[in-house]
């Protein structure tokens, strides 16, 4: 798949589950997910009363400009998933049609519950690599397809800065997938998992039972 840029692409509460190895125990902390977009993870989330708040720069935009945007990409993409779907792994979803209307299902439980969600202060229209939360404002970050998956358009500095912003505001980050967007194991993650190594951060490649990209079963755990 190729991309110019970041597109909004809204997954579930049970994806992030399967993507990031959430257990219980996580789900009861007070988590941070990093560029969730359209994602319907932090409505369930809030439905359960759980703690999450969202960041993503779409958030500044209405939830009708989000629709748009979301809905003038979406063509470009599913074209590009059935041109390669010999790169997925088609368990989840029976097909690329399949795999849309549940993306446009995220997303409508998502614009359901986005303006009383930022009046509530959990969608917040912050970027990376800088962040305006104290020191370890939440228990857990989870940053889903957006470091790594863009790693053609988005630095190896911006991923390290990025990273380092993320341990400052929690002492767990969880990051999927590893591939880039053409199903290539990022050039970044050595480097990343280096340079956070020598600062003295416990960092893991773990195995997780999501997989929709062929290979793409892994996450990068970050402890401090």
């Amino acid at each position: 798949m190729k991309l110019d840029e970041v597109v909004p692409w809204g997954r579930t509460l049970e994806e992030y589950k399967l993507m990031f190895s959430l257990s219980e125990n996580d789900l009861n902390t007070k988590i941070l997910g990093c560029g969730d977009g359209p994602a319907s993870f932090n409505a369930e989330m809030t439905a359960l009363n759980q703690s999450v708040v969202s960041i993503d720069p779409i958030y500044q935009f209405s939830a009708e400009q989000i629709e748009q945007r979301v809905r003038a990409t979406y063509d470009l993409v599913i074209s590009q998933v059935k041109q390669n779907s010999e790169n997925y792994i088609w368990k989840n979803f029976q097909d690329a049609e399949e795999l849309g209307k549940a993306r446009l299902q995220a997303m409508e439980k998502f614009l359901l519950d986005y303006e009383l969600g930022k009046v509530a202060g959990r969608y917040l229209p912050e970027s990376l690599p800088s962040l305006e939360f104290l020191n370890n404002h939440f228990d857990l970050c989870v940053c889903s397809h957006l470091l790594f998956l863009y790693s053609d358009q988005l630095s190896l500095d911006f991923h390290i800065a990025s990273i380092h912003e993320l341990v400052r505001i929690a002492p767990e980050i969880r990051i999927f997938p590893l591939l880039k967007l053409d199903g290539k194991l990022s050039p970044y993650l050595e480097p990343v998992m280096e340079e956070l190594s020598s600062k003295g951060y416990n960092v893991q490649v773990q195995s997780v039972t999501y997989e929709f990209q062929r290979g793409g079963n892994q996450m990068l755990r970050i402890r401090r």
